[in-house]
């Protein structure tokens, strides 16, 4: 497939995560002179489903999306994580990491970074085989806060929780991006440090929580 055609996929992918997607949306996304022509050919050959108004991946067309936004996604990921790269940087990098990862790689990039669930943007990283049945053959890079070894540190990467209320707290009490924490204890509750302040947080929370181990 054509790297533009691929690329019109993931845009495809990424406003239907928002709802029905409107034709004219897409071509705005598209940004091409030829996207109208570039939608024909991929209805064509059965990637897209095109009507009068809207726009929607086929069941030929779903999996080839779901995997560019995988590859896409966890490039970010690795990037922003283990590089440290600038926000344009990672955008570009990610841009050519969809088309040439091979399905090995990925596995291995997403398996290497602790089978994250979200992008740095917040945004689902699709699952691969690695992910549902959590083989291990390369350590986690990135690792829930619940499974950080007891008296071991770690930088503090993402959090995964969608409950404001929770997220509010946390940032109150300094667990946020990029601060070290310390793990104490796992049960009953999940204790750790950061400075010389020790906090008490549930397991369910310390799970939402992923760290860099430092």
């Amino acid at each position: 497939m054509k790297r533009a055609n691929e690329e019109a996929l993931v845009r495809l992918w990424a406003l239907a995560e928002q709802g029905e997607v409107m034709r004219q949306a897409l071509l705005s996304e598209v940004g091409s002179e030829n996207a109208e022509r570039m939608l024909e050919e991929l209805s064509a050959q059965g990637f897209v489903v095109l009507e009068k108004e809207t726009v929607a991946l086929s069941p030929k067309g779903l999996p080839v999306a779901e995997q560019l936004i995988r590859r896409h996604r966890l490039a970010e990921r690795l990037m922003h994580d283990v590089f440290q790269v600038d926000e344009a940087e990672m955008e570009k990098l990610a841009c050519e990491f969809e088309h040439i990862l091979s399905p090995e790689v990925t596995d291995s990039v997403c398996t290497f970074l602790g089978h994250p669930p979200t992008c740095p943007h917040g945004k689902p990283i699709p699952r691969g085989p690695c992910c549902r049945t959590f083989q291990r053959e390369v350590r986690p890079l990135v690792t829930p806060l619940s499974e950080l070894e007891l008296g071991k540190e770690g930088k503090i990467v993402y959090i995964t929780t969608q409950h404001h209320t929770r997220l509010d707290r946390l940032t109150s009490l300094g667990v946020v991006p990029g601060n070290r924490v310390r793990l104490h204890q796992k049960r009953p509750s999940v204790i750790i440090q950061i400075d010389e302040t020790h906090i008490a947080l549930d397991t369910d929370i310390a799970r939402e929580i992923y760290v860099k181990r430092v």
